[in-house]
């Protein structure tokens, strides 16, 4: 049984909404049927089967072929299975992402693993603001899971953060970790302005030295025999994480934010 795939005919003036094309909503679905769903691009509804091409009938495994930056949605609350993005990825991509797996082969915009409860997120590429964040008004960004970027990501990666693991082999933008409750984002390369803004809890692993606030405070240097335990989880990814050589343990720690409770903290590769 072949992937269910949608090669993208052609590029739609609008955003288009790719939410109904999820595994677990498809289950079951014959392909005609699929082909007939409609979805909201502007302020018109189009048929599947009028922007892409289908092929395939596996609904567990589903690829979009030739993807661009104004498909939003994709994956949103995936429970189960695996996209395939080959191409860019839209705004919301994995929003609420239940479990299940999602791979885009080039970029990401805005709100990439927002809300993220569990599952795994690999984007090839960069990505855009608010990654792993909270939808607007909302307290709670991602829940749990894993989050890849091998490319560079925009501000506020982790903003409300409060499970999970999000690693970054690129840069990472301004406000960083940003009023962050728990998990792990780890930043091979550079971070942004603000780090750890009003963070509460949670860890923040760099490669670099970034620029702290004086609301940090400098707790030493330290030999933490959970790191390496930490690095061995990332040996099984397709990752620059994955490599024993960029791996460490002593690192110069920092407790913050301490204009909040104080309890987060910034841990930096030493040597």
């Amino acid at each position: 049984m072949s992937a269910l795939t949608f090669s993208l005919i052609h590029r739609p003036d609008q955003r288009v909404d790719m939410s109904p094309l999820v595994c677990h909503l498809l289950k079951d679905m014959e392909p005609v049927q699929i082909a007939a769903i409609e979805l909201q691009s502007g302020k018109r509804k189009i048929r599947v089967d009028e922007l892409f091409k289908v092929s395939g009938s596996d609904t567990q495994q589903i690829v979009i072929e030739n993807s661009f930056g104004k498909l939003d949605f994709i994956g949103k609350e995936l429970d189960g299975g695996s996209i395939k993005v080959e191409g860019d990825a839209g705004a919301y991509l994995g929003l609420g992402m239940k479990s299940g797996e999602i791979s885009v082969m080039g970029n990401a915009g805005i709100y990439a693993a927002c809300e993220m409860k569990k599952g795994f997120v690999t984007i090839a590429g960069d990505a855009g603001d608010f990654l792993g964040a909270a939808l607007p008004g909302n307290k709670m960004g991602m829940k749990g899971g894993t989050v890849l970027v091998k490319g560079n990501v925009g501000e506020r990666a982790g903003d409300h953060m409060r499970r999970g693991n999000i690693l970054i082999e690129g840069n990472a933008g301004d406000y960083c970790g940003s009023r962050m409750t728990a998990g792990t984002i780890a930043v091979m390369g550079k971070t942004g302005r603000y780090l750890g803004y009003a963070m509460r809890r949670g860890t923040l692993l760099l490669w670099n030295q970034p620029v702290l606030s004086a609301s940090f405070n400098d707790c030493g240097a330290h030999t933490l025999a959970f790191l390496p335990i930490l690095f061995t989880s990332f040996r099984k990814l397709n990752s620059k994480f994955a490599d024993a050589s960029v791996a460490f343990n002593r690192v110069q720690r920092y407790a913050g934010d301490m204009s909040e409770i104080g309890r987060g903290e910034v841990l930096i590769k030493i040597g």
